[in-house]
């Protein structure tokens, strides 16, 4: 006996009858669909990439941009030019719904035996000037710090960006390299995490 008929024995010719109408009905069903087009958005564009800085044995308290200018090299805030990436660490921009927070740090620290400061603030383009900018010690919040410790392995600081903004920022340092006469070249590398966020 076929599995039909087996049903049939079962169900009864009626039952059987509907079971197969409800089947039909099930497979006529008029379905709806919606498309939905997703639009990614990018807050954070990375600036200058590379730097080059000169410093001195016995340097004590002395500043060094990412980018900078100037002779020793990195020693001058470099002249702002929003087309020319050469000219700032990196650019935020913000739409009406989203905040920013840019997490700033070292993927390593400085060796300790060669600094006794290594202090990372952050500046931005004001219109005309380059002009502090609030460091925070998280994404959210109003809790401030002073500076990112580049001796400090896993330091790190956050600028806010408020709604509606284009904002330009460079990286300034105050080292003292004060503890060696080794002339070896130093490598160090910035990073950045740009979150965004509901409010601070």
């Amino acid at each position: 006996m076929n599995h039909a008929k087996k049903f049939r024995a079962i169900l009864g010719v009626k039952g059987f009858l509907s079971l197969v109408s409800l089947t039909m009905i099930a497979l006529a069903l008029v379905t709806y669909t919606a498309n939905v087009t997703i639009t990614p958005t990018q807050q954070f564009t990375v600036g200058a990439t590379s730097a080059s800085w000169m410093v001195y044995t016995n340097d004590v308290n002395e500043t060094r941009y990412l980018p900078g200018s100037g002779s020793p090299a990195g020693s001058s805030e470099p002249t702002f030019n929003s087309s020319d990436t050469e000219t700032y660490a990196f650019k935020a921009v913000t739409d009406a719904y989203k905040v920013c927070a840019v997490r700033i740090e070292l993927t390593s620290a400085v060796n300790s035996s060669k600094f006794s400061k290594f202090q990372i603030t952050v500046i931005h383009w004001n219109g005309s000037a380059w002009d502090a900018e609030t460091l925070y010690d998280a994404a959210t919040g109003s809790s401030t710090k002073s500076y990112i410790d580049g001796l400090t392995s896993g330091d790190f600081g956050y600028i806010h960006q408020g709604t509606l903004e284009t904002t330009y920022y460079l990286l300034k340092v105050v080292y003292s390299y004060d503890l060696t006469d080794e002339t070896t070249q130093i490598t160090a590398t910035f990073e950045y995490t740009p979150l965004p966020q509901n409010s601070f």
